[in-house]
């Protein structure tokens, strides 16, 4: 059996307890698994101590099939390795080290160590070898760049110690980023479920519809984040659709406001998404936090979604409206969508092409929740977008340049508009120029301020 080394070395800037600490709490396997290529975890008995393991499924190429990977973890030497192997999945053999190496107090060496080798004939382990070498290599600058974001951010905020936090909507694209992100900085995180909860899990039920959310067995609560609400961008907005999306806002926000304006201590800040669709329609003018509501439906929707939180704001609790732009992630939303007919080479523009995308990096979206957290001086509506917004053509010409994809097709407005009705029109064709002014003011850091780098990023394209 042939045997294969691979070996990603970076320095972080972190003293090494705080990489090895990192790595042992709940969330990491999840914040380092790359959007592209995403783990799915099955079950786990444990974190990185002796003798735990982890169920995963992982893809197999292009075909959408999942293979079963049991892993163990054989070997734990606090803040200097640990060490897994695979029981059961697709290597014939495989010996995963984490190395943790102190260069001073404040700077460390991750080194992730693979010995491997191929259930194949010694032809195919050479070429197979090259290719999961190239896959590897993709694999780990992701990990290793979430990871130096990650820890940069946490210890940035370490002075205020953990919190406990409570989200809804942490199933979602933008909760099952940001779950992770807080547990494996060392918080607490709280979950509001619409099924039976688990108390192991710190989970909490609730029915934003049948107004039920019982908040008396938590104690001290510091941030609430309030994340659910209705899909806006599938399917045409029918009347009962659009009753949906009002009332799963509404309803929902009304209810978690009123019910910690009664607690106490009160929790010191309320996050609520909103959305860049509160401006409206209006060109190529750049938006900032000091304009006013626009006159499409969705502008509507985000105005009565941000009042809705009233009650907690007049009790005194500082109180945060998210306007999100378009989330890029390739595990939900509009890059998701998009992914296939560019790989296709069907992609293109939409309508005109000179409609403006506001759009942001999933991590820059965590990066700015974290950073709003942190930053008292920050309540009322905050822009979160990046600081480059791009015309739809220009999207269009990006993700087809990362890809490596041709974008000759294009989807006319006639076609657009009896397609999707009012949707397509606010949604796809509509052109929001938004400024992230406040999350600039504040001293935020942008991971991926531009697209290109964004993509690749979260495609694990080459920039390295």
């Amino acid at each position: 059996m042939r045997k294969e080394i691979f070996i990603k070395r970076s320095k972080i800037n972190a003293p090494v307890r705080e990489v090895f600490k990192w790595h042992s709490r709940p969330g990491a396997i999840e914040r380092m698994s790359p959007p592209w290529d995403p783990l799915d975890i099955v079950y786990k008995s444990g974190e990185i101590e002796k003798g735990a393991k982890t169920i995963m499924k992982i893809s197999a190429g292009p075909l959408p099939l999942k293979i079963r990977w049991i892993a163990e973890h054989i070997e734990y030497k606090e803040n200097r390795l640990f060490r897994d192997r695979q029981i059961k999945g697709p290597f014939a053999h495989w010996i995963h080290t984490h190395r943790f190496i102190p260069d001073g107090t404040d700077k460390c060496y991750l080194a992730d160590e693979i010995e491997y080798a191929l259930p194949i004939n010694p032809f195919g382990n050479f070429f197979g070898s090259s290719l999961i070498n190239q896959r590897l290599e993709r694999i780990f600058h992701f990990r290793h760049t979430t990871l130096a974001y990650d820890i940069a951010d946490h210890l940035r905020q370490k002075d205020k110690g953990p919190l406990t936090f409570l989200i809804s909507g942490a199933s979602g694209l933008l909760g099952s980023s940001l779950v992770p992100f807080l547990t494996t900085g060392g918080h607490r995180v709280i979950r509001l479920v619409r099924k039976s909860p688990l108390s192991a899990e710190n989970e909490v039920f609730w029915d934003p519809a049948s107004g039920l959310l019982d908040l008396d067995g938590i104690e001290n609560i510091d941030v609430v984040i309030h994340l659910a609400g209705e899909s806006i961008g599938q399917g045409r907005w029918t009347k009962e659709k659009k009753k949906k999306i009002v009332e799963s806002r509404n309803k929902s926000t009304s209810l978690i406001a009123e019910k910690i304006a009664k607690l106490d201590p009160l929790p010191k800040v309320l996050i609520s998404a909103s959305a860049i669709g509160y401006y409206g329609n209006r060109g190529d003018k750049p938006l900032t936090e000091e304009d006013t509501c626009g006159a499409d439906f969705i502008s509507g929707v985000c105005s009565e979604w941000e009042q809705a939180a009233a009650s907690a704001k007049i009790k005194g609790v500082r109180t945060v409206f998210l306007r999100i732009g378009i989330t890029l992630s390739p595990l939900g939303g509009a890059l998701n969508k998009l992914l296939l007919p560019f790989k296709l080479c069907l992609g293109g523009k939409l309508g005109p092409g000179n409609q403006y995308m506001s759009w942001i990096g999933i991590d820059d979206v965590i990066g700015a929740i974290y950073h709003v957290v942190s930053n008292n001086n920050i309540e009322g509506p905050i822009n979160v977008v990046a600081p480059n917004p791009v015309t739809n053509l220009e999207f269009t010409k990006t993700l087809g340049k990362v890809l490596s994809r041709p974008t000759l097709f294009s989807v006319p407005e006639t076609v657009i508009k009896p397609a999707f009705g009012e949707m397509g029109r606010e949604i796809l064709l509509s052109s929001t120029r938004v400024v992230p002014n406040k999350l600039l003011a504040t001293g935020y850091r942008f991971r991926n301020p531009d697209l290109e780098g964004a993509l690749r990023h979260l495609l694990g394209k080459k920039t390295y």
